[in-house]
């Protein structure tokens, strides 16, 4: 069998055709013609009033920051599983990170530990729906609200998935996705912000345009900003991608399906859970195993390459790694959960491409690789 590929798109001739017209006709007087319609479609399949394309969600996360005044003496609380790219911005602006813990059902931000890190500088929360996976939205919006603390939503791996039937993207102030090539929806890379605060999407338009205000005399600049854009190209294969979106989901949610099938009843390893009122749509099916088993996470993918098998880390807490160290509060208490999931946790394959063979072969494969008789 062929190497099996952890992550990658699918990729139909409607979006050859979308990308080929847009190379041919996407210029001068039509250039944004796919930006507008992307963010248009985005935005109406979120829920949301306004959507801005961008190069990445790193740069939504960056400019929803900016747009709502977070800077130097501020915090910013964050899960302490999720990527770098969703705390980077933070220091970005001159803000310091701060860690809370994760549910250890849902693996995204514990509306408990959240409460517990504020303080008086806390300007802002970065909700992660991590894996395509969503937290306890109502406990978390309402300790935010209740302590006068923006939201951002970092949706970037959950496009698709609903709490209560509100789409991924739809709470807090500011959302962002991404659309790297790994991701459900791709530009190849890429990322949107949507937001429902004209306020916002004003700023933000601003502060991605080199700080040029629309409505002044051409290269005049009031601000020094940013060059945040997407191209047409990416727009075009973005837009062809969401036409397709629930098609994308189904696939998802049907390899999660097979590999459930696969494991059942096989004791130590437990995949990725779906709560009553979330719809997940399983951007990566994740593996915990059983500390019993002896089995970490970096010498199981080694085993799994030895099969011809592609698998990638379970996050590693934000707080542990070199880039964070001198810069934590000191009286930040340890993240538990976090600590005790991500040695043992590994995300399998889950290209859109796979097949249930290839499905099957993957779980027998693990099933073995975590035997060590």
């Amino acid at each position: 069998m062929e190497r099996i590929p952890v992550a990658g798109p699918w990729i139909t001739q409607k979006e050859i055709d979308y990308v080929t017209d847009a190379v041919t006709n996407a210029w001068y007087g039509n250039a944004n013609m796919y930006h507008d319609r992307f963010e248009k479609a985005f935005a109406a399949y979120v829920g949301r009033k306004y959507a801005i394309s961008l190069p990445s969600c790193t740069s939504g996360l960056h400019l929803g920051l900016l747009s709502m005044g977070v800077g130097t003496g501020d915090e910013v609380i964050v899960p302490d599983i999720t990527w770098i790219a969703t705390s980077a911005p933070i220091s970005y602006v001159g803000a310091t990170p701060v860690f809370a813990d994760i549910d250890e059902k849902s693996w995204c931000l514990s509306a408990e530990s959240f409460a517990e890190r504020i303080t008086p500088k806390t300007k802002a929360v970065i909700i992660v729906d991590l894996y395509g996976n969503m937290p306890d939205m109502d406990a978390i919006l309402e300790i935010a609200d209740k302590h006068g603390i923006a939201v951002i939503e970092d949706a970037a791996e959950a496009i698709g998935s609903e709490y209560k039937g509100r789409k991924a993207g739809s709470f807090g102030d500011v959302s962002t996705f991404s659309f790297h090539g790994s991701k459900t929806l791709t530009t190849g890379e890429g990322g949107m912000l949507v937001t429902d605060r004209e306020d916002i999407y004003q700023r933000c338009l601003f502060l991605r345009d080199h700080g040029r205000d629309p409505d002044s005399k051409l290269f005049w600049n009031s601000e020094v900003a940013y060059k945040y854009k997407m191209s047409s190209m990416q727009a075009a294969l973005g837009l062809a991608q969401l036409e397709r979106i629930e098609e994308l989901i189904a696939r998802k949610r049907e390899i999660f399906a097979w590999y459930k099938a696969s494991l059942d009843g096989f004791s130590g390893i437990t995949l990725n859970q779906e709560a009553n009122r979330v719809k997940n749509t399983y951007w990566m099916v994740t593996a915990i195993l059983d500390e019993k088993l002896g089995v970490k996470k970096g010498e199981l993918i080694e085993r799994l390459k030895e099969k011809d098998i592609d698998a990638r880390p379970f996050f590693y807490p934000l707080s542990a790694l070199p880039a964070y160290q001198g810069f934590l509060l000191e009286s930040q208490p340890q993240n538990t959960v976090s600590l005790s999931l991500s040695p043992f946790a590994v995300n399998l394959p889950s290209a859109l491409n796979l097949t249930e063979d290839q499905i099957i072969y993957v779980s027998e494969c693990l099933k073995k690789c975590v035997i060590t008789e």
